[in-house]
């Protein structure tokens, strides 16, 4: 699971969020309403897409809960933010250090990942979470369904 650490500069995104929980898991409907935008984004660095999950400054993950409410992004990486269609919004993703780790399989089969990364690689390593974005990277072929499919896990550390 574990990858690489990695060091990223600040990054353009272009996409569209939702405030949502896992209680309240709204992840299909945001992703349902970004795609059909997605090919008429001018100015993007590649074919990869992000799913971003941003918290609350004052989010000590020791009290992280189901109900925990978070913005999520889905987005992609832009060169400009000069071009903004009306029905997306710009977000300017911090960058910094990042732990990264492949995450294979299905949504239902990302709770084992998380375990992994927070009640075991997190707490064995010398970094500590930083409160910065958490995002996934796949491709615009990711198939969430497919129990092979992949993606990479970027939790910030420090």
């Amino acid at each position: 699971m574990f990858d690489r650490i990695e060091r990223i500069p600040s990054k353009k995104l272009l996409g569209k969020s939702m405030k949502m929980s896992l209680n309240e898991n709204r992840t299909y409907s945001l992703w349902s309403s970004f795609m059909p935008h997605r090919n008429k984004i001018k100015d993007r660095v590649d074919d990869l897409l992000y799913s971003m999950q941003v918290y609350d400054d004052s989010l000590d993950f020791k009290d992280f809960s189901p109900a925990t409410t978070f913005t999520k992004w889905a987005a992609v990486e832009v060169s400009s933010l000069d071009r903004i269609p009306d029905s997306l919004s710009p977000y300017h993703l911090q960058g910094g250090l990042y732990a990264v780790f492949i995450h294979k399989g299905t949504p239902a089969s990302f709770p084992k990942t998380a375990q992994y990364i927070f009640g075991q690689w997190l707490p064995s390593s010398d970094y500590v979470l930083d409160k910065r974005e958490h995002f996934e990277v796949f491709t615009s072929d990711h198939k969430p369904d497919d129990p092979e499919s992949e993606e990479e896990v970027w939790i910030p550390i420090k």
